[in-house]
Parts: C-alpha cells; sequence; structure tokens
C-alpha cells in the first residue's frame, strides 16, 4: 500500500472514531461535516482515491453510501448476536441456543444484534428472505429509517413514518400493505438497521 498524507490518515481515523462511537459507519453528509469539507464532491475524491489504494473498503448492502470500512477493520474477524428471525406480522422468534455471527468488523459494537429475515415484504430494498440484518439497539428513530418495530407484540422490519394521529409502516413490496398504528395499539422500536447481507 501506498503511504498515506496526513489528510488521507485524517479522513481514515475520522471513520474509524465514528464507527466505534456510533456503532455504524458515518455518511458522506457526516464526514464533509464532521471534517469540514465544503462539499460532497471533497467526500466522493477521498473515498475513492482510499479505495484504488487499498486502504478503505465499500461494503455492499442496503445502507449504501453508510457502508465504509477501512481494510485494517476489514481484514479483522467480528461477531455478533444472533438473536432470532423476524417476519412481518409474528413475534421475534428467539433461537433455542445463543448463536453468533460473523459481520463487517465496523458493525461489531455493544449496541448492535443481528435478526434473520423471514419473507420478502421488503424485497424491493434487496432484503430477501433469510438474508441476515444488522440492527443498532434504540427506542427511537427518524421519519424513513428502516426499523425494527413491535406492534401489540408482533414484531415488523418496516420504513418508519410517524405521523400525527400514528405511525405508518410502509413495506418494500407492493404485494405487503402499509400498516397504520394508532395510539390505541401498544408500538415500539427495538432498533434500527444499519446492515444487510446473506451467506452462501
Amino acid at each position: 500500500m501506498k503511504p498515506l498524507s496526513l489528510k488521507q490518515q485524517t479522513f481514515l481515523d475520522f471513520i474509524r472514531r465514528f464507527t466505534l462511537e456510533q456503532g455504524q459507519a458515518p455518511s458522506y453528509d457526516e464526514i464533509m461535516l464532521g471534517l469540514g469539507f465544503a462539499s460532497l464532491g471533497t467526500v466522493n475524491w477521498y473515498v475513492k482515491t482510499l479505495e484504488d489504494s487499498g486502504h478503505l473498503v465499500r461494503l455492499k448492502g442496503s445502507n449504501g453510501k453508510r457502508a465504509l470500512s477501512t481494510t485494517q477493520e476489514h481484514a479483522t474477524s467480528a461477531r455478533l448476536p444472533l438473536l432470532g428471525l423476524i417476519a412481518a406480522g409474528e413475534p421475534i422468534e428467539a433461537l433455542e441456543n445463543a448463536e453468533t455471527i460473523d459481520v463487517p468488523p465496523p458493525f461489531a459494537h455493544p449496541d448492535n444484534f443481528v435478526l434473520k429475515v423471514k419473507g420478502n415484504s421488503m424485497i424491493d430494498e434487496h432484503i430477501q428472505d433469510g438474508d441476515y440484518i444488522i440492527v443498532r439497539k434504540a427506542p427511537s428513530a427518524r421519519s424513513g429509517q428502516i426499523v425494527v418495530a413491535l406492534i401489540n407484540g408482533e414484531a415488523t422490519l418496516k420504513y418508519y413514518y410517524p405521523k400525527s394521529d400514528g405511525v405508518e409502516l410502509h413495506p418494500r413490496n407492493p404485494d405487503f400493505p402499509i400498516i397504520q398504528v394508532n395510539k390505541k395499539d401498544h408500538f415500539a422500536i427495538n432498533g434500527v438497521l444499519l446492515y444487510s447481507f446473506r451467506e452462501y
């Protein structure tokens, strides 16, 4: 590998520090703000340059530009607990024996866990039956994030859209309806999706 310039090292150090503190890699916007860049074009240039030189890896997954990993992290094995199976309209099905599963190292964080997906309600987001999802434990989410939600004790993986009179949970498959959650329902967010992957 080519030696890094001071600015390139600062760029990589920011990604490592952010990932360790937040449990996920930074988005391009967060890198731009965190390092004081004037435009996203500068972030793109650093990512491409460091990727070409072998210092940075863009991981494949549903979270796109948040899937950055330094090669030092990428080369190290990491594992997270596989807590169970999640399917629309059913409680999370806990596994009889606690298991762990290999994950990309940037997502190895005490607040993160893995679920296996049952069903195809999010197939247009490239999350298919049998895929694994990495979730960050969180009791709240921003509008438009994909969440693991509990509705009257039943779990689902959907896009989260809070409304004045309740919540809408949107699938990414036209064969599945939007779930309307009203104030009479017992609703809770268990976590926010960080990454999805499948094993071959």
